[in-house]
């Protein structure tokens, strides 16, 4: 299985990025992203054994319980590995000293969790951002950053996580189709 855990943003988060960008994807010859599958990836692993999901499911709840809500807004931009040979184009996520702690550690918690339930984790160092398109071969973007950094969408509460299994052709136009497996509510569990 082929899973990710993210936070994704309230719809009204996405429709605001969506109106932002719509007016202006004619202009490139990206592979856009679908904004319905818009998340902020916390954790990747291109290949968990079924049998190992009800673990990770297990682990994931008791690292989204350490952690408590916090907000976040998507804003500005940037393209990895660089603007000058961009092969993904995205878009920043910013919120206080506070919240990117936060942020950071919920993404360590869901890496750690994968991990100890037996699988791959895919990625090096966490950067908070929503993939927006991939691009055929390396290019220049640097007026599309440009165009980022002037967007600041509202901003939201992360209350949850998601664990999604994505398959690979099963979307529109043959891209990934993302699948809620569970979600995970931050902050402590009640005492009985």
């Amino acid at each position: 299985m082929r899973v990710f855990v993210a936070v994704v943003p309230p719809a009204e988060v996405l429709e605001d990025l969506e109106e932002f960008l719509e007016p202006r994807r004619e202009a490139a010859d990206f592979r856009w992203t679908v904004p319905d599958q818009w998340h902020l990836t916390l954790a990747f692993s291109p290949a968990l054994a079924e049998r190992h999901l009800d673990d990770l499911v297990e682990r994931l709840g008791r690292a989204a319980h350490r952690r408590t809500p916090f907000d976040l807004r998507i804003a500005g931009g940037g393209a990895f590995p660089g603007p000058d040979r961009a092969r993904v184009l995205w878009a920043g996520v910013e919120g206080d000293e506070a919240a990117r702690i936060e942020l950071d550690r919920l993404a360590t918690g869901a890496r750690a969790a994968a991990a100890k339930a037996g699988a791959e984790v895919d990625g090096g160092r966490f950067r908070a951002h929503v993939t927006l398109a991939r691009l055929g071969r390396p290019a220049e973007v640097s007026n599309w950053v440009r165009l980022l950094d002037a967007y600041a969408g509202p901003t939201w509460t992360a209350h949850e996580i998601t664990l999604f299994e994505s398959h690979l052709g099963e979307g529109p136009r043959r891209r990934p189709r993302h699948e809620a497996v569970e979600v995970f509510p931050l902050g402590r569990k009640a005492s009985a």
